[in-house]
C-alpha cells in the first residue's frame, strides 16, 4: 500500500486532474475498499496524463484507464469488490479536468498562433519600412532617448559618412562628425517636447572635407518621437537636398532682374523721343524721320527681347513642339547670308560659305535652325571691323554621325576669362558694350536650340584680336540624337 500511495500522490500533484482527484483516491486507500492491483492500474493512468500537458493526449487516454480500471476490477474474486459507484466517481472527475485541459490548451495554442501572425505582420511591416528608407533620396537619421544612433539610411550614410555596420547603437557624439547635425539633435533632445516640429536650412561640406571646401544647402526636419516613459523617445532627422531649387531661385531672380533692365532701356529711349515729339523740338521733317526711325529701332529691339525670352523659356520649360524635317545645311546658310548681307554691306564685311559637293542634311526644325544661323551670322558682323570677313563651314562629321557648322569672323574675338560665359543670359563683355548693341540672349538662345532641342553640341574657340570660331554639330537622324539604335 506504501508504494501504491507514492505513486497515487506523485500523479495526483502533476496536473489539474491529480489535484481533482487526490481527496477521491485518499479515501479510497483510507477505507481500504480498492486493491493494490486496482490502485496502481488508477494511478499510472493519473500520472501519464499529468506527464503530457496536451489536452488531445489527455482525451485519447481517458478510455485507455476505464477499460484499465474495468480489467483490474474482473481480476477480483468477488462481486461485491466492483464498486461501480467508486468507479464512477473516480472517472468523472478525471474526464471533466481533461476536458479542462484539453480546452485550455487549444486556447493556448490559439493565441500562439495568432501572435505568430502578429510577429509575421509585424516583421513583414519592418522590412518594407526598410525598403522605402533605403529608396529614399532625403537623409535620415532616427536616434533614441540616449542621443544614440538606431537607424540610418543609404542616403544619410553618404551625406553625413556614416558606417552603417558599425554605427548601430552608438553615440552621435561619436560618429557624427557635422556638428551643425549633432547640436540640432541635442537642441531636440533638450527640449523634451513630443510634439516638436522644427525646419531650419544648414550647410553642409562634404564628409571629411577641408575647411572651406563648398557646400552644399540641406533643409534639415527634425521631430521627437514620443514615450510614455519619458518626455520624449528619440529624435527623427530629415535631411533632403536643396542646392538646386536655391540655384533655380536665383536664376530665376538674377533673370527677372537682367530682364527688366534690358526691357526699360529701350522702352526709356522710345519713351524720350515721343516726348520730343509730342513737345515739338522736331521741327523739321528730316528731324521727324530722324526721331521715327530711332523709336521703330528701339521697338524692334524691345520685339526682339521679348521673342527671345519667351523662346528660351518654352525651351526650358520642354513646351516647344519642333517640326523635324530633312534640312539641306547649305541651302539653310545661304538663306540666312541674304538676310545678314544688308547690315554686313554698311561694313564692308564679307560673307562666304564653304561647302563641298555632297549632301549636308540632318533632321531639324526649320525655323529654329534659321534662328541659329542668324544670331551666329549677326554676331559676326557686329563685332567685326570694316573690311573683315564671316566665313560659313558646312561639312559632314562622320564620327559622330553629324553636320557640323563653323562660322568663323576676323573680329575682335573674345577675352579668355569670358569665354565660359558668353552663352549665359543677358551675359554681355563690358568692353564691347560700345561697339555693337544687343540683348545678352542670341547665344543663349542658339545654346538651347542646339542642344535642348536638336541634342546636338556647340561650342566656341576664340583669340583676342584675331576673331572667333562658334561650331554646332546637328545629328543627323532624331534616332542617333536620342541615342537609339538604327
Amino acid at each position: 500500500m506504501k508504494v501504491g500511495t507514492a505513486v497515487i500522490m506523485w500523479g495526483a500533484a502533476g496536473s489539474a486532474a491529480g489535484a481533482v482527484l487526490a481527496p477521491t483516491i485518499a479515501s479510497m486507500i483510507g477505507g481500504d475498499i480498492v486493491s493494490p492491483v486496482v490502485i496502481a492500474s488508477v494511478t499510472a493512468s493519473v500520472a501519464l496524463a499529468a506527464a503530457i500537458p496536451l489536452g488531445w493526449l489527455l482525451n485519447r487516454d481517458v478510455d485507455r484507464l476505464r477499460r484499465s480500471a474495468s480489467r483490474a476490477l474482473d481480476a477480483g474474486s468477488a462481486p461485491a469488490q466492483r464498486p461501480s459507484a467508486l468507479l464512477r466517481s473516480v472517472s468523472e472527475p478525471m474526464h471533466a479536468a481533461i476536458e479542462q485541459s484539453a480546452s485550455e490548451t487549444d486556447s493556448v495554442m490559439d493565441r500562439v498562433r495568432e501572435l505568430e501572425i502578429h510577429c509575421r505582420i509585424t516583421d513583414g511591416e519592418r522590412d518594407r519600412l526598410e525598403e522605402v528608407l533605403e529608396s529614399l533620396q532625403d537623409a535620415v537619421v532616427v536616434t533614441n532617448k540616449f542621443g544614440e544612433l538606431k537607424l540610418a539610411n543609404p542616403a544619410a550614410a553618404e551625406i553625413l559618412g556614416l558606417k552603417q555596420t558599425d554605427d548601430a547603437s552608438r553615440s552621435i557624439d561619436k560618429i557624427i562628425e557635422s556638428s551643425i547635425v549633432r547640436r540640432l539633435i541635442h537642441e531636440a533632445h533638450d527640449a523634451g517636447m513630443a510634439s516638436l516640429r522644427k525646419r531650419v536650412e544648414i550647410e553642409l561640406a562634404e564628409p571629411g572635407a577641408e575647411e572651406g571646401a563648398p557646400t552644399r544647402t540641406y533643409e534639415a526636419t527634425l521631430a521627437c518621437l514620443p514615450d510614455i516613459k519619458a518626455p520624449i523617445g528619440g529624435v527623427v532627422l530629415i535631411l533632403r537636398d536643396i542646392s538646386r531649387e536655391r540655384e533655380i531661385s536665383q536664376m530665376k531672380s538674377e533673370f527677372v532682374s537682367k530682364a527688366s533692365h534690358e526691357l526699360r532701356t529701350p522702352l526709356s529711349s522710345i519713351n524720350a523721343y515721343v516726348e520730343m515729339l509730342l513737345d515739338g523740338e522736331a521741327t523739321d521733317e528730316k528731324s521727324k524721320a530722324e526721331f521715327y526711325q530711332i523709336i521703330k529701332n528701339e521697338a524692334d529691339r524691345l520685339g526682339r527681347l521679348i521673342d527671345n525670352m519667351l523662346n528660351i523659356s518654352r525651351i526650358e520649360a520642354g513646351i516647344v513642339q519642333a517640326q523635324y524635317e530633312d534640312i539641306d545645311f547649305v541651302k539653310a546658310a545661304t538663306d540666312a547670308i541674304e538676310v545678314i548681307e544688308p547690315q554686313a554691306k554698311l561694313k564692308d564685311i564679307s560673307i562666304r560659305v564653304k561647302s563641298g559637293p555632297l549632301l549636308y542634311a540632318a533632321e531639324a526644325d526649320r525655323d529654329m535652325l534659321q534662328q541659329v544661323y542668324l544670331n551666329l551670322l549677326s554676331n559676326a558682323v557686329k563685332y567685326t571691323p570694316e573690311g573683315g570677313r564671316v566665313t560659313v563651314t558646312v561639312e559632314n562629321d562622320e564620327t559622330t554621325g553629324s553636320v557640323m557648322i563653323t562660322v568663323a569672323d576676323t573680329g575682335l574675338g573674345i577675352p579668355p576669362d569670358a569665354l565660359p560665359m558668353v552663352f549665359e543670359k543677358f551675359y554681355r563683355i563690358e568692353n564691347y558694350k560700345r561697339v555693337a548693341k544687343g540683348t545678352g540672349l542670341g547665344l543663349s538662345l542658339v545654346k538651347h536650340i542646339v542642344e535642348s532641342v536638336h541634342n546636338g553640341q556647340i561650342v566656341v574657340t576664340s583669340e583676342l584680336g584675331m576673331g572667333s570660331q562658334f561650331i554646332v554639330s546637328i545629328p543627323y537622324t532624331r534616332d542617333r540624337a536620342l541615342g537609339v539604335a538604327a
